[in-house]
């Protein structure tokens, strides 16, 4: 196929990147080329960097095509338009603060004459969802991502889905995403039992049965229905995808679905993948 049509598309999250060719004349990702690495977000800038591009060039390894073009979808707070990260304080990238990442990513793949852009994580997660699944035709979806981070997305009818910056929003004695996240789990569970574990799967693995895990979904599960009611009050739509590692736990969070009866919800079908599709889209002309 034209090498032009083939984007190198990557999903940045807290913990790994994953890259993939897409293929732009149908937006499909070409599934032998999927590369997922760990990444240590709280190293220093060039380790991470190191880690990012280490990534990509073996994902671009894997077509033998040359490509010219690079969708990452990043977490914010993010320039997007000029490529530089503004995360501080959240236990991921804090050496990535305020530095142009553009050229460096130029660089150290050894490509100077790549054209490189960027979307926010959860924006690129609803639009690769709300395409995937066909739901194109609805007239507003919103979409939660909930891991490592707390992202929001707001998709209108004919229009690019946008980042609604909903994580800094004040809740209880601190903000939204203090209360979402995974961290949350590791810091409320050890309150709870004086027991670490590294996230939500190690808790429902190794506890399960625990009264106190019960007491953690369901002070989760408050603080969620918190933020879903202020979402939908906010843009006036009752339609949610929800996605992130956090997401795949949704049945333990939500054993009783009469609880959501307000709202139409679907888990996201792509995850992953539709980040990676939704980055590619950034060259859709």
């Amino acid at each position: 196929m034209p090498s032009n049509e083939l984007i190198l598309s990557c999903d940045i999250g807290g913990t790994h990147i994953t890259s993939a060719i897409v293929d732009s004349s149908n937006w499909t990702i070409l599934e032998d080329t999927i590369t997922r690495s760990h990444v240590n977000s709280k190293a220093e800038a060039k380790s991470i960097l190191q880690e990012w591009t280490s990534n990509m060039k073996a994902c671009l390894s894997k077509v033998d095509s040359p490509v010219e073009s690079i969708g990452i979808a990043a977490p914010g707070p993010f320039d997007y338009e000029n490529g530089i990260p503004l995360m501080k304080g959240q236990s991921k990238y804090d050496e990535l603060y305020q530095m142009p990442v553009t050229e460096p990513i130029k660089d150290l793949i050894g490509i100077n004459n790549l054209n490189i852009r960027y979307i926010n994580d959860a924006a690129a997660f609803l639009q690769g969802e709300v395409y995937g699944s066909g739901l194109d035709k609805e007239d507003c979806i919103l979409g939660i991502t909930l891991g490592t981070g707390l992202g929001s997305a707001v998709w209108y009818n004919g229009e690019k889905a946008f980042d609604a910056d909903l994580w800094n929003s004040p809740y209880q004695d601190d903000i939204f995403e203090e209360y979402l996240v995974t961290r949350w789990f590791i810091k409320r569970f050890k309150k709870l039992t004086g027991l670490e574990e590294s996230g939500l799967r190690e808790i429902l693995e190794k506890h399960l049965e625990r009264p106190e895990t019960e007491q953690l979904l369901a002070e989760y599960r408050d603080q969620l229905l918190d933020f879903l009611l202020f979402f939908s009050k906010k843009y006036n739509c009752h339609q949610f995808i929800i996605g992130g590692n956090i997401s795949k736990a949704w049945d333990k969070i939500f054993p009783d679905k009469s609880l959501l009866s307000n709202y139409q919800i679907e888990i996201g079908k792509f995850q992953e993948q539709a980040a990676i599709i939704g980055a590619a889209s950034l060259f859709n002309s």
